[in-house]
């Protein structure tokens, strides 16, 4: 049987229990947190005092933390390239029958990613200190070009891809929320929060499912998880530009900006990795090939060689201009 024909059984295998998984890590519609939860009440009769205040609060943010928080909202905004990618899976079926389980979770896990794009896009309209319109064309810009993560359609690279991903974020989210609340804003910190929790939510469930498929391929998943290691992981967002310019342009300016302010680092990745690499308990893991053994010692020892180059990285002191923050607004 080919590699790619096993993979479709496991995945099928997997599927038995994807109901359970839809109730154990997302949240129904109706109780789940919206975004209209957290923003001034448009129907509400104190909705510009509101929203003067929201103006006032954010004032106080420094530069670097508006490029960030506009970084994360363009992320959060591509969520069609992602959906996409995910249902060109291997074993995702969106077709037949109204689609299999697996486009059932993945149609879920988009409808709870969405607003979180909605939310922080909403924040920094009102907020006044951003440039929309150049905000609106580095998304339809990152969206027409799509992404390439070096997954193909593979579903053990992809879910080693998306847990990984999944926890980068919330780290990401997570570190905004303590910035914005040490500046005295409290409700984007609030935001911030609320979408950390879900992509905490989301890694779980991602990581559980390899951690299922490590039980019934172990020597396979191995393989991908060392594959996606070797080849580094790369941002949704990887491909980021402002208007006028090339494919990719923004990204490392983007990261500078996130590393300056310690929002996301290259520690971070190194201990995301080494979380991966504990939760799945790699170390333990048996009935490997000779190939997959080989695999695992690169593993155990990839994180300690990591953090030595991470301690090498210089970031730049002075920032990047971005189109979509001009200094004059702060």
């Amino acid at each position: 049987m080919s590699i790619k024909n096993i993979r479709l059984e496991v995945m099928q295998f997997l599927e038995k229990n994807v109901d359970s998984f839809v109730e154990q890590y997302l949240i129904p519609v109706e109780k789940i947190w919206q975004p209209s939860d957290f923003l001034p009440n448009s129907e509400g009769e104190n909705f510009f005092e509101e929203v003067k205040e929201l103006r006032e609060i954010a004032k106080e943010l420094p530069y670097d933390f508006w490029v960030t928080l506009v970084g994360d909202t363009i992320t959060e905004e591509a969520l069609p390239t992602y959906e996409s990618w995910l249902m060109d899976v291997e074993g995702v079926d969106q077709i037949e029958n109204g689609g299999n389980g697996w486009s059932k979770w993945i149609r879920q896990w988009t409808g709870e990613e969405n607003r979180h794009g909605d939310l922080l896009n909403k924040y920094l309209y009102l907020s006044g200190r951003v440039n929309m319109r150049e905000i609106e064309m580095t998304t339809q810009h990152l969206i027409n070009d799509g992404f390439d993560i070096g997954t193909g359609t593979d579903p053990y690279k992809n879910f080693v891809y998306t847990s990984f991903q999944e926890l980068a974020t919330y780290v990401s989210h997570n570190r905004v929320a303590q910035i914005a609340k040490k500046f005295g804003d409290n409700k984007l910190s609030k935001m911030c929060k609320m979408i950390a929790g879900d992509e905490m939510r989301h890694h779980h469930a991602y990581s559980e499912f390899v951690t299922r498929i490590f039980q019934v391929d172990p020597s396979e998943m191995m393989l991908a998880f060392q594959y996606m290691m070797k080849q580094k992981i790369v941002m949704p967002a990887h491909f980021l530009r402002e208007s006028g310019q090339k494919i990719s342009t923004a990204f490392e300016q983007f990261s500078d900006s996130a590393q300056r302010i310690g929002v996301y680092t290259a520690n971070d990745y190194v201990d995301i990795m080494q979380k991966l690499i504990t939760k799945w308990e790699i170390d333990k893991v048996s009935n490997l090939t000779d190939e997959a053994e080989k695999a695992r010692d690169y593993l155990m020892k990839l994180p300690a060689r990591m953090a030595r180059i991470s301690e090498r990285l210089v970031i730049p002191a002075e920032g990047h201009i971005f189109k979509w923050v001009e200094p004059a607004r702060l």
